[in-house]
């Protein structure tokens, strides 16, 4: 791996931003509790990642604790970072995760420089800061006091339920900036979960974390996506999906269709033909060579399928692609950032 040979103090040039230092070496864990995974734990040079000018994010800044997901979600758009650390973007993503366990110290660090301007801050915009491991690591409580005491606003988005760990944390702390939560629920029918994102919680523990959120002042929203052609955009699941919200207690709905970007494609094709042969003409007409979106047409169609239902329902909601410009907080502007929305599927590579 990339980060093999590294010595007590040494710098590598070539090094991932971020792993290129490791003061304490690099420690790899395995743990009967959390069979078939290996953790990685690295010392982090830095933990703000700064968004790229050109990016269509509504942000500048992200964090990411860890490296890999135990959500095993096969359609995830971060599963090609993994190659860069000579790691595949299948098994290894889901399995080898890497673990910045000094992520919080460093943040202080970067918080407290003058230069610091107090911009919203983003998590879980590439892996997911609640994925099993943190249930090990802790890491996010100490994240989170590091952001509130420096005036930070930030946003959380997850498929995690251990969310709700820090749920009382983060209802304190909003007290001081201003903090917003999504979280992200693709697949409602229990046997299609399982089968494409098997790691992660069940819609309803993940929708009871809503309502949980939502009972604490929350507006909480709820990211509808991807929606997967042929097996999760049919009236009735969007119905099916869209009460469920409404009945969670979010307070807005983001939806959009299946990306597909060249590091997953290989994968989910593989879990296509072994799941659901039948489609994999189709999806090859979708997503032809080196397309990333579901054609215009289907999105088209698809909005025209979904926004009467988000109506019906009375929620508010608005699709992935018709996300607003950017946000920027100006030098010493008063850290107050209203309806901070997260990220979409189509997140750059942020470490």
């Amino acid at each position: 791996m990339r980060w093999q040979g590294q010595r007590l103090g040494a710098m590598e040039a070539s090094a991932l931003p971020g792993l290129d230092r490791v003061d304490a070496g690099v420690r790899t864990v395995t743990t009967p509790e959390f069979a078939g995974m290996t953790f990685h734990e690295v010392m982090a040079k830095s933990a703000l990642n700064h968004v790229p000018g050109p990016s269509s994010m509504p942000f500048d800044w992200t964090i990411n604790p860890y490296r890999g997901c135990s959500h095993a979600c096969v359609y995830c758009f971060a599963r090609g970072t993994h190659e860069y650390l000579e790691l595949d973007a299948g098994r290894d993503f889901d399995s080898q995760i890497v673990v910045k366990v000094n992520v919080a110290e460093v943040l202080r660090r970067e918080l407290s420089r003058p230069s610091w301007q107090r911009e919203h801050v983003a998590l879980g915009t590439n892996t997911d800061p609640y994925q099993r491991a943190e249930g090990r690591y802790r890491l996010m409580p100490d994240i989170i006091d590091a952001l509130a005491d420096s005036g930070t606003p930030f946003s959380i988005l997850t498929k995690g339920t251990l969310l709700r760990r820090d749920l009382p944390q983060l209802a304190r702390r909003r007290a001081d900036v201003d903090i917003s939560l999504a979280m992200s629920i693709a697949v409602y029918d229990d046997a299609l979960q399982h089968a494409i994102e098997p790691g992660t919680p069940s819609a309803q523990a993940r929708l009871d974390t809503v309502r949980a959120a939502a009972d604490l002042g929350f507006r909480v929203q709820v990211f509808l996506m991807p929606i997967v052609p042929h097996l999760s955009d049919s009236v009735e699941a969007l119905d099916d999906a869209l009460a469920r919200v409404k009945a969670s207690g979010a307070h807005r709905v983001v939806y959009g269709a299946l990306h597909l970007r060249p590091g997953v494609k290989p994968w989910f094709f593989q879990w296509l033909q072994r799941e659901h042969p039948d489609l994999v003409p189709a999806y090859r007409g979708f997503y032809p060579g080196a397309s990333v979106e579901a054609p215009k047409g289907y999105r088209t169609w698809l909005a025209q399928r979904i926004r009467p239902l988000i109506r019906a329902h009375g929620l508010n909601g608005y699709a992935e692609e018709d996300e607003p410009p950017r946000t920027r907080v100006t030098p010493r502007a008063a850290p107050r950032f209203i309806e901070t929305r997260s990220a979409p599927a189509a997140a750059p590579t942020l470490f």
